[in-house]
């Protein structure tokens, strides 16, 4: 599903409508994952799961997002993109409170496979609705909608982890915040460009693999994902250790490298701007390459904090650029976006075991080598987002008139 360019119904007016709503739509998307997030410690108490029974959960929503996302451009096509941004961002806050409900171990499972199905499938139409913004705009939009995800995240951390503080119990924090945000998320997408499909363009298929661009596109996200995934979970892991931190600052690892990424994803659209995609990623690629070296030869606190939030920084503009790539290949967006997330949150989903199989091997540190490898594979694969249409935000604005169209509001 393309966008019609140019189309006098798209005023400068509506144009930041259209871009202040999606922003917002991305931090409602992360609130949720960021409330969930504090909430775990409870939900494994609450259940009485040992660390294993907990991991086995915490797979199932990558799962069920890998799963279902194909879904959801066969679901943008048949209702147009705001009404199955409605029904996706409405079901993935809902399905918030099914997690601390859980009876047991099997019923949480199911839960998360819903939650991570609800979750993915939002993810894709935002996304698409993003990247048709983001041409309506002119200029590289989708970093800082990412960043509004990020922020999403820390705003429901920093409701969430008062709230586990003072012990409220889950199934009340969940329950109030799922309300608060599914009628939040209602509201915003009313506001969202409604894309609809051409009158002869065909339905996507409902389970289809990825097209080849998305492969190629994928890739590239593969290596980002690969090492925020790995960096997030192992992060302070690696500093007590290896590098022997106390607990405290092993715990400034993961904020380091949260808040350099969000700050990176807030500013990233700047650089794109001046610099275009490949380049961006390219730079992203050396700054996290020189973070892994960092933290695989400095086996001390503060230089393998150092290298963290350079991780960060690198790998914060790969997703966002890959996504806006795919939206500008091939004739069905979407469904080009949906193959594209699959690969990278199989990454997301591969990465921590991977680094975890490694450094049973051998060591954290030979895992972290693994890491920076896949960061200096940015540096030399990022011309795939110039050769599928994402080397500079604006050029899809110029290009010949695809076919289909954005309905009018």
């Amino acid at each position: 599903m393309t966008t019609r360019a140019p189309d006098p119904s798209w005023t400068p007016a509506r144009v930041r409508r259209s871009h202040l709503a999606i922003a917002t739509v991305f931090a409602v998307h992360g609130a949720v994952q960021g409330t969930f997030a504090t909430r775990i410690p409870w939900i494994k108490d609450h259940l009485g799961l040992s660390a294993g029974e907990l991991g086995i959960a915490l797979v199932c929503p990558a799962i069920g997002s890998v799963l279902m996302m194909p879904l959801a451009g066969r679901l943008m096509h048949r209702l147009g993109s705001r009404a199955a941004l409605r029904a996706l961002l409405a079901l993935w806050c809902a399905v918030l409170v099914l997690p601390p409900l859980a009876p047991g171990l099997p019923f949480l499972c199911l839960a998360l496979l819903a939650f991570g199905a609800s979750a993915g499938m939002a993810d894709v139409v935002m996304n698409a609705v993003g990247v048709a913004v983001e041409e309506r705009k002119g200029k590289s939009i989708m970093s800082g909608l990412h960043g509004m995800w990020s922020v999403g995240t820390l705003v429901g951390a920093a409701v969430g982890v008062p709230a586990a503080h003072a012990r409220l119990d889950g199934r009340v924090h969940l329950g109030v915040v799922a309300a608060v945000l599914v009628a939040g998320a209602l509201l915003l997408c009313s506001q969202v460009p409604d894309l609809r499909p051409a009158a002869d363009e065909e339905a996507p298929p409902r389970f289809a693999l990825p097209p080849r661009s998305a492969l190629v596109i994928g890739a590239i996200g593969f290596c980002g994902v690969f090492a925020e995934g790995g960096t997030a979970d192992w992060c302070a892991v690696f500093l007590r250790d290896v590098a022997n931190a106390s607990p405290a600052v092993a715990a400034l690892a993961y904020t380091a490298f949260s808040c350099t990424m969000a700050t990176a994803r807030l500013l990233g659209d700047i650089a794109v701007r001046r610099l275009g995609a490949v380049t961006a990623i390219r730079v992203g690629g050396v700054i996290a390459t020189a973070g892994g070296l960092l933290v695989v030869f400095a086996h001390a606190p503060a230089p393998g904090i150092a290298g963290f939030a350079l991780i960060g920084i690198g790998i914060s503009v790969v997703v966002p650029l890959c996504f806006a790539a795919a939206g500008r290949s091939g004739t069905n967006p979407a469904r080009t976006i949906a193959g594209v997330a699959t690969v990278t949150y199989t990454s997301g989903l591969v990465a921590p075991a991977a680094i975890g199989g490694i450094a049973g091997a051998s060591s954290l540190t030979a895992s972290f080598g693994l890491v920076t490898v896949l960061t200096l594979g940015l540096v030399l694969g990022a011309g795939v987002v110039g050769t599928h249409g994402g080397a500079r935000a604006g050029a899809a604005a110029a290009a010949p008139e695809p076919a289909a169209s954005v309905a009018a509001d």
